[in-house]
């Protein structure tokens, strides 16, 4: 049941997206045209300390208009290590430079209309630098309890998806299915 794309075409592209237009075969053969958004990678970072307490920011997205609970993240510059990006926008973001960062997973959000992919890292140390360059990010930074994660989810507070899967899975890493009261 695979699709087979014949040709792709960009519409309208700036520094940050591209919209294009491909050509589809349907595995019966038929042809359908589909949009298509192609954007940059994008980087993910948190820490969590030795209290089992995330780093998060709480913010606005104005598109949805609906605040969240998120972690820090952004696009990853031409030529940037991924993970390089990543500490990079925590510490802007937060004013909180991360110890040594590990992947915890790479997730696709929304791969039947874009090729956006999210790298999340975390680290279990960071150091506070200073107030956060990139402030207007969001409303406030806060350490979250990672017991609180599961709640925060089911009552819509962590509304991103990429970031909800994360925060479950760094709640799952840490705490265990047996702590999670």
């Amino acid at each position: 049941m695979q699709w087979t794309k014949q040709n792709e075409q960009t519409v309208y592209a700036n520094r940050w997206f591209s919209v294009n237009l491909a050509d589809v075969e349907l595995p019966d053969g038929r042809r359908l045209d589909h949009f298509l958004i192609r954007l940059r990678a994008v980087a993910v970072a948190t820490v969590v300390n030795a209290a089992d307490e995330v780093l998060l920011l709480w913010r606005h997205r104005f598109i949805t208009d609906s605040w969240g609970w998120e972690l820090a993240a952004g696009v990853v510059e031409d030529g940037e290590d991924v993970r390089a990006a990543a500490a990079r926008e925590l510490e802007e973001e937060t004013g909180w430079r991360p110890g040594p960062l590990k992947h915890l997973m790479s997730v696709e959000p929304s791969n039947g209309l874009s090729d956006a992919r999210h790298h999340v890292y975390w680290s279990d140390s960071g150091e506070y630098v200073g107030h956060p360059v990139d402030d207007f990010e969001s409303d406030r930074r806060a350490w979250v309890p990672l017991k609180l994660v599961p709640d925060l989810v089911a009552r819509g507070e962590v509304p991103a998806a990429g970031m909800a899967a994360a925060l479950l899975l760094l709640h799952h890493l840490h705490l265990g299915r047996d702590r999670t009261a």
